[in-house]
């Protein structure tokens, strides 16, 4: 019997990558992303490729109810084995000047969505005893981050809520793994300096394969927190090397260092 995968954020970075390496294992994949003509291209050049089945959902995931509008498209699918959580986005600048509208578009996609998409797929992988979720969330997640604020209180959670279920879930048959990596090199570092100037801290930028190579051996291990990189691993632990304030200060500097030109607010594509 084949085995399905479904992806959030298949498109491009990460949650493409991840897309072919479970593609590359034979699995049947459910594809969902914003853009819908992305989808339909992958979707053509896997079947082409892979021995495998594939269906697309366009679909934006930062609108209210738009998980239970996935499910609803594939809750007739006999076993749903893996789900990837990896749509999303940043927005860079001051709480005080960023927009509300992409924030809680923002946290509705980072929170609400992937949560209640995990809570609906979840039950059946439990009644099965045989299933595993992988939530792409950011080296973010370790610590505040002055200039993107929302951004990495999102992480946060996504880390949070992650290990809680992974604890609830011991012996269950289903692992929850999340994926925290650094800078990775996609289209989100593109655009999230300004368009004059290269960054400025990129020593540690990572590729995308493999990042996605790392998380996707972490998930079939069932490992809860999957951290690549020496130097990444060392920056998650930086909070309890310094003073949370200090830590913090580091943060914002390196942001504004990257990101910024004058007050401008840029929209990111999400990588991490």
């Amino acid at each position: 019997m084949s085995q399905t995968a479904v992806v959030t954020g298949a498109a491009s970075g990460l949650g493409y990558e991840l897309m072919l390496l479970l593609a590359k294992d034979s699995y049947d994949l459910v594809l969902i992303d914003i853009d819908k003509d992305k989808l339909l291209a992958i979707e053509s050049n896997i079947i082409a490729t892979y021995n495998t089945n594939v269906r697309s959902i366009a679909i934006d995931l930062s609108e209210v109810n738009s998980a239970e509008s996935v499910y609803n498209k594939i809750k007739s699918i006999p076993s749903i084995d893996v789900l990837v959580n990896c749509a999303g986005f940043g927005l860079f600048g001051s709480f005080v000047n960023t927009s509300w509208k992409r924030e809680l578009d923002m946290l509705n996609l980072h929170i609400v969505t992937t949560t209640h998409l995990t809570k609906l797929v979840l039950q059946g992988m439990t009644d099965r005893k045989k299933g595993k979720i992988l939530n792409v969330s950011s080296l973010a997640a370790f610590q505040p981050g002055p200039m993107m604020a929302l951004y990495y209180a999102s992480k946060s959670y996504l880390l949070s809520f992650s290990e809680a279920i992974a604890n609830e879930l011991k012996d269950s048959g289903v692992s929850v793994t999340v994926l925290c990596p650094g800078p990775t090199k996609t289209s989100f570092q593109e655009v999230v300096s300004s368009n004059s100037c290269d960054n400025k801290i990129s020593f540690n930028m990572a590729c995308p394969k493999e990042v996605a190579a790392y998380g996707y051996k972490a998930m079939l291990k069932g490992k809860v927190v999957a951290v690549p990189g020496t130097f990444n691993k060392f920056l998650s632990n930086l909070p309890r090397l310094l003073s949370r304030k200090r830590a913090t200060s580091i943060v914002r500097t390196i942001q504004e260092k990257n990101r910024a030109t004058s007050n401008e607010v840029k929209i990111l594509k999400e990588v991490s």
